[in-house]
């Protein structure tokens, strides 16, 4: 069951990245682009994000423990390290230069659009190699 629940779930979030825009490349580099062809209409999607993620993130820290699980798996840390800023800086970057984060970017892929092809690869070689750096980087896996 969990899992018929969990791809409902997912249909609903790429019908939504789809209906918003944010899987057309296009229409994401027209929002960035604040000097040029600007296109606001992004700012409304994440603002309706925001509002429906603080409405549920209230609702369900409000309860004992999770549906499934033993209690809620929260951060612990709240210092501010080379991660926290890096790794938010290069993934703008990429979605600045690509038009794509990677939720949209799977949706696009799979709606056949050719920039994903190149854009998908490129991001799941990053992801790995984000995953080698974070585990001790190159040290570790040859030795």
């Amino acid at each position: 069951m969990s899992f018929l629940v969990n791809l409902a779930l997912g249909l609903l979030f790429g019908a939504g990245l789809v209906v918003s825009g944010m899987s057309d490349p296009a229409k994401v580099l027209n929002f960035l682009d604040l000097a040029g062809t600007w296109d606001p209409s992004l700012a409304f999607v994440m603002g309706g994000a925001v509002l429906v993620a603080f409405v549920g993130y209230r609702l369900v820290l409000s309860r004992g423990r999770p549906i499934n699980a033993e209690s809620f798996h929260l951060p612990t840390r709240n210092d501010i390290d080379l991660r926290v800023t890096a790794g938010p800086a290069i993934f703008g970057l990429g979605w600045g230069l690509g038009g794509f984060c990677p939720g949209p970017a799977l949706t696009a892929l799979g709606l056949g659009a050719t920039g994903t092809l190149a854009f998908v690869p490129a991001m799941l070689l990053g992801m790995w190699a984000a995953r080698l750096l974070a585990d001790g980087g190159l040290r570790s896996h040859t030795a």
